[in-house]
């Protein structure tokens, strides 16, 4: 919480009442008191923290919320974070294996030919999502006026095609070789070269320069290769407009995906080079959806994957076990949490309860 910086006079301050008050001590003994149901209440001789009876104390030169309790089990930071280089979600390994490829991206019958195929899905499934936001908007160039972040990005075949629909795209990756394709590629189309810029970063690095920025946010085929899942959607969540879109395309953890997505893809047929990909580093719809969830952003579609080696084609199916598709909505209401220490199984009882309580209305308000 505060980065390995010393506390001031101020913040040892803080902590000597959060601890006096919130965990008490002998000689305090006779201000404590406790019901039947084990809930405690204190009477303050001096403000600026004022107690309800269902245990909220509210500070109000910090404007923060506490429930003090036995047993911390929730902490949420009471301002937006924003993630630095310090946490980066770049694997080392995952970089020279992107990096001995870098010359093959455009090669459409090579490595990354299924890639290539994925545009008939993926592009369009972008496309329509967004269209859906927009009210109006101009032949040929639907996706005008929207900017787009292509996360991961490699040498840009997925942000060419958003450029030609008209869409401002910003393209981001940590292999610097891949970037120098990627702009050497855009380079013969002049049109696109005024679309689309290309920067050699990873997207940790320009959170907080480009916070609340774009209207969509692109991972395809990305999250799988991450090291830090949680920290890198809480970056993309970061550098979402309210209301912007999130669109995944990625790989589910099943024993399916090994043996289809590794084993045989990897190993026999040789579709991907071998090491490209993880399996412990695949993730399921269920728990993509619940990090997406936990940083203020609705689902909207999961919609699975499967691709056809003989034909060279995707199409979308019902089955989600190997590949699939997700977008999400970022919440347009803008929520500010608080720390909050919670009894296990009485956080709903508290909200219930303290939004219920006049006298808590009245003193929040203050």
């Amino acid at each position: 919480m505060w980065r390995g910086r010393k506390l001031n006079s101020s913040g040892n301050r803080f902590l000597g009442v959060l601890r006096s008050r919130c965990w008490g001590t002998q000689a305090e003994g006779a201000r404590l008191t406790s019901s039947a149901e084990n809930q405690f209440s204190w009477t303050p001789q001096s403000k600026p923290w004022v107690f309800s009876d269902y245990r909220i104390m509210w500070f109000k030169s910090y404007k923060m919320t506490f429930t003090c309790l036995n047993r911390m089990k929730i902490y949420r930071y009471p301002w937006p974070r924003l993630y630095g280089t310090s946490q980066s979600t770049v694997d080392s390994s995952e970089i020279k294996t992107f990096l001995a490829l870098a010359h093959r991206w455009w090669d459409e019958q090579g490595v990354y030919a299924a890639l290539h195929s994925m545009n008939d899905l993926r592009v369009p499934f972008i496309r329509d999502n967004l269209l859906k936001t927009v009210a109006q908007h101009q032949p040929g160039k639907p996706l005008s006026g929207i900017k787009i972040l292509d996360v991961g990005c490699g040498g840009g075949l997925l942000t060419e095609p958003l450029g030609r629909l008209g869409a401002s795209v910003i393209g981001i990756d940590p292999v610097a070789e891949n970037i120098k394709i990627a702009q050497h590629h855009k380079s013969f189309d002049p049109v696109l070269d005024k679309r689309i810029e290309y920067r050699a970063c990873s997207l940790e690095e320009i959170v907080e320069e480009t916070a609340e920025t774009f209207d969509a946010v692109v991972a395809s085929e990305v999250v799988e290769h991450v090291i830090d899942l949680e920290t890198f959607i809480q970056c993309c969540c970061q550098v979402l407009k309210p209301g912007g879109s999130l669109f995944i395309t990625t790989i589910n953890k099943t024993q399916l995906s090994y043996a289809l997505g590794i084993a045989f893809s990897e190993q026999i047929a040789g579709i991907v080079p071998k090491g490209t990909h993880t399996w412990e580093k695949f993730v399921s719809p269920e728990k993509l959806e619940s990090i997406l969830e936990s940083n203020g952003l609705s689902v909207q579609t999961v919609a699975g994957m499967v691709y056809n080696p003989f034909s060279g084609y995707w199409h979308w199916s019902e089955i989600t076990s190997l590949n699939y598709a997700a977008h999400a909505v970022k919440s347009t209401e803008q929520e500010h949490p608080v720390p909050e220490f919670v009894f296990k199984g009485e956080r709903e009882e508290l909200r219930h309860k303290d939004s219920t309580n006049p006298g808590v209305q009245e003193e929040l308000k203050k």
